[in-house]
């Protein structure tokens, strides 16, 4: 379900943000293009009742990451001409591109990162903001900084959510698929979805210890996130190029 490659989602050439090496380095406007190839996004624990109005949630295989599902294929639905469909959730992961973090030589230590690939920065001209004046990080840097450090606590928090989930073997494989008038088929595997009968099944004590937590109601929202699936058929039939979607066609979740 997601791209095979070592490289972080969207990341193609992320480095160490650094006042000598990018002095001179600017962040310009720009759209959100990078993100219209893929069928899925990481979210992190805090996004997944707001994200769950809008796009199903499942799990990622192996690791149980939390993902906002935005295509049935290697194509986001809610990206048309570079546009994130205004009335739609947009993850955090989204909001903080080109920006991130990369871990350092020191034991859980990070640093701030930037896509150095990335067609929104640039290292020549004055268009866009400065990411350093008078070799200090900028407002912009600043703000990225705060913003990427908030993300990288949520993540802590999801991987816990995320392994507390596997230890209570919660997780199933599933898929979605669909087929078009014209015959293609289209089908996203690879994700895992939480097994119902085995969550209603819990102990006692570890429903009140996830309700303590907040993870009851995040295993709630992701449930009821499953029906967007037939959401996403919806947005399928709209863009045209893929044809209207087959009567009763459904997406198994």
């Amino acid at each position: 379900m997601t791209e095979n490659s070592k490289l972080p989602l969207f990341y193609s050439d992320p480095a160490p943000l650094s006042s000598q090496r990018h002095a001179s380095w600017r962040l310009k406007a720009g759209d959100m293009g990078f993100a219209a190839e893929t069928a899925c996004v990481p979210i992190v624990v805090g996004e997944i009742a707001a994200a769950s109005r809008d796009y199903p949630i499942v799990f990622g295989g192996g690791d149980a990451t939390p993902l906002a599902v935005v295509g049935l294929e290697q194509a986001n639905l809610f990206v048309n001409d570079g546009e994130w469909d205004k009335h739609s959730y947009l993850p955090a992961y989204v909001r903080r591109y080109p920006f991130g973090f990369v871990k350092t030589a020191e034991p859980e230590s990070y640093a701030l990162a930037i896509d150095a690939g990335s067609e929104r920065l640039t290292s020549k001209g004055k268009d866009g903001l400065a990411l350093f004046e008078d070799g200090k990080p900028s407002e912009v840097t600043r703000q990225a900084l705060a913003f990427c450090d908030s993300f990288r606590r949520e993540a802590q928090a999801t991987q816990e959510f995320a392994e507390a989930l596997q230890s209570h073997d919660l997780l199933i494989d599933r898929r979605a698929d669909a087929t078009l008038p014209n015959g293609r088929q289209l089908g996203l595997g690879g994700f895992q979805v939480v097994d119902a009968d085995k969550f209603a099944k819990l102990d006692t004590q570890v429903v009140a210890q996830w309700h303590a937590s907040g993870w009851l109601a995040l295993v709630h929202f992701h449930l009821a996130s499953l029906d967007r699936f037939r959401s996403l058929l919806s947005r399928q039939t709209a863009r045209g190029t893929a044809g209207n979607a087959a009567p009763g066609a459904e997406a198994a979740a």
